[in-house]
């Protein structure tokens, strides 16, 4: 029933943000009077920000064309390399890049947003590596007969995607960047493939305000984990995909509760943000109330995902601590993290982060206590939100410079000036 309800008040938003947006054009329309007098300028501003906040939207492009290296502009092409049920692989490169140049696979969240979150993550790091990013699929479009999907399978995804992507043309091994949530899974598949001394296992690891130990630092969603029982989700959060999606009769967890739980965090600054865009559109001021609707048509793009994944998760990660504990296995296998002794570890955080607090990702530099101290990183990101890591100019100018460095120092892949083959 939550389900059909969504989708009844998702049909009604979307002809009301229609009729906003005409009623919007006219009241902005030149030949008419009443758009430069009284009322009207406010009346045009108010309409499109309801038309553009109710307005329906589907998957985002990543639309990455160049890039700027070094004063030069570098086209940048993208392929997908390899598809399944839940979840396709991507590969970015730019033009001119060195066949010896680092791969990296950027491991992007599975929790509500598209894996287009992360664009700015992969515009940095198309300018030095050749980039492969992980595109999960929205459940709801999956159908039952591809099967179930938990984070057993996340980890096995991750494993045959670095298999895949395999070793570069220096003969160095492919790196890994896990943005949030699943750098519990990346970091669980180093393991494994460090145990299994798999020829492709990670050169190096990077991990970007990812729940590793919620324990430390803990913040709102860790409380809200921790406070009910698992039970309360399975009964209160998971929905069944009804009849009018191809996954239909899956149950999931979806993207439009993600999405609420989200903004309802932060509801203050998204209603500050929204009236600055009706004031900056009451003047005139087109491109700053463009940067905020392209904020947050990227927010509001929002995908489901599967129950079992979604459960897990919560359990193993948020609830028993499964990682920090030692209890973590993956189809029954206790995953070893002091197996990990050569693959090279950063943690990022951010200093302002309210979704993953202080010293949650640090902890896994701890917790692999057979990997040699000059094979770990910590780098603390001063004045950076969560968002910031990952996003932004802290991101590009402060953040990813270190994991540049870091890919360098710890990878047989060289990261060459443009132009250079």
């Amino acid at each position: 029933m939550l389900y059909h309800a969504y989708e009844l008040q998702r049909a009604w938003l979307t002809s009301a943000s229609a009729w906003a947006s005409m009623s919007a054009g006219l009241l902005s329309n030149p030949r008419l009077p009443l758009g430069y007098m009284g009322l009207g300028p406010a009346a045009a501003s108010a309409l499109e920000v309801f038309a553009h906040a109710a307005a329906p939207r589907g998957k985002p492009a990543f639309g990455i064309e160049n890039v700027m290296v070094d004063g030069v502009r570098h086209a940048v092409s993208e392929t997908t390399v390899m598809e399944k049920p839940f979840g396709d692989l991507l590969r970015f490169r730019r033009e001119g890049l060195s066949d010896k140049a680092p791969k990296l696979l950027i491991v992007a969240p599975m929790s509500g947003h598209y894996a287009t979150l992360l664009r700015g993550t992969v515009e940095r790091m198309v300018e030095r590596c050749e980039v492969y990013i992980t595109d999960w699929a929205d459940a709801r479009m999956v159908p039952t007969s591809a099967g179930r999907f938990d984070l057993d399978d996340y980890i096995d995804y991750v494993v045959e995607f670095l298999d895949f992507i395999g070793l570069d043309g220096n003969g160095g091994r492919p790196h890994m960047m896990a943005v949030c949530q699943p750098s519990v899974p990346a970091y669980a598949a180093t393991a494994l493939m460090n145990a299994r001394k798999d020829p492709c296992r990670p050169a190096t690891l990077t991990m970007m305000g990812g729940p590793i130990d919620t324990r430390k630092s803990p913040t709102t969603v860790n409380d809200l984990a921790m406070e009910r029982p698992l039970s309360w989700f399975r009964h209160n959060v998971i929905a069944t995909v009804p009849m009018t999606y191809p996954g239909a009769g899956r149950k999931v967890y979806p993207g439009f509760l993600q999405l609420a739980g989200f903004m309802s965090m932060n509801l203050g600054n998204h209603m500050l943000s929204h009236y600055e865009m009706f004031k900056h559109l009451t003047v005139g001021d087109q491109d700053s109330a463009n940067a905020t609707k392209d904020f947050y048509d990227e927010y509001r793009s929002v995908c489901d995902m599967t129950a079992e994944f979604y459960l897990q998760t919560v359990e193993e990660v948020f609830q028993t601590h499964a990682i920090p504990n030692g209890t973590f296995r993956h189809k029954g296998e206790l995953v070893d993290l002091g197996a990990i002794r050569d693959t090279a570890l950063l943690a990022v955080e951010g200093e302002r982060d309210d979704i993953s607090g202080i010293g949650q990702t640090k902890a896994a530099l701890d917790l692999a206590e057979n990997l040699a101290k000059a094979k770990k990183l910590y780098h603390l990101a001063e004045g950076a939100g969560h968002y910031g890591i990952f996003n932004g100019s802290r991101w590009r100018d402060k953040i990813a410079p270190v994991v540049e460095g870091f890919i360098a120092r710890h990878g047989k892949g060289e990261i060459v000036p443009a132009g250079s083959a």
